[in-house]
């Protein structure tokens, strides 16, 4: 019987630890490109949020709404889809928010969460669909360890190395969640971020996605 115990509950951790380590994927379609996003394990509620909405078809047909050379590019606002050139975007979502699972830095190429900021939001709950995706621009080590400083931040040397080599916007850390990373297509940010863009920084030319989870 004391073993079947001990058997029973090496099964049992090894299902565990499986499922842990297991990866999920999204795939995010543009007319500029395809990018192959992980999505974090270490942020749970963000990461089934946005299988269940790539599921539900809800980002087909979304435009990136908001687009800033060296920062990143936004979308997720369900109000953009067939939106008139005129429209006013950035405001809409599913009609619920997402508690903060705030710790993973902003690299060039995280996909992180958007959210109102200010007092309204002290707990800086997520938005429940709009997100961004980081391209930023190359930091420094005196950078890094002024933003350290200023946001109580001890950025391990791993940390440190990829800032240096990718960039990014360490300015954003501890603020807002990052729930993912491009690990296939990160040259699609830079086309998208290098389109022209109208007062209030909407592309002139429309990019749709598609997102699917692979």
């Amino acid at each position: 019987m004391k073993n079947v115990f001990i058997l029973s509950l090496f099964v049992l951790l090894f299902m565990s630890c499986g499922e842990t380590d297991k990866k999920t994927y999204a795939m995010v379609e543009t007319d500029l490109g395809n990018m192959k996003i992980e999505l974090y394990n270490s942020t749970p509620g963000h990461r089934d949020n946005f299988v269940k909405l790539a599921k539900e078809g809800f980002y087909d047909g979304l435009l990136f709404h908001r687009v800033i050379k060296g920062f990143m590019a936004q979308g997720g606002d369900p109000q953009s889809k067939d939106a008139a050139p005129e429209a006013r975007l950035g405001s809409g979502g599913p009609g619920y928010t997402i508690p903060a699972e705030i710790g993973s830095p902003h690299f060039k190429g995280t996909i992180a969460a958007a959210r109102t900021g200010g007092p309204s939001n002290p707990e800086k709950k997520s938005s429940g669909s709009q997100f961004y995706l980081v391209q930023g621009n190359k930091v420094t080590a005196q950078q890094l360890d002024s933003f350290g400083k200023q946001k109580g931040i001890n950025y391990s040397e791993a940390q440190r190395e990829k800032y240096l080599e990718l960039g990014g916007t360490p300015m954003l850390d501890m603020d807002y969640t990052v729930f993912g990373e491009v690990v296939e297509g990160l040259d699609v940010i830079d086309k998208i971020c290098d389109v022209q863009t109208a007062p209030g920084d909407r592309p002139l030319e429309d990019i749709k996605m598609k997102v699917r989870i692979l």
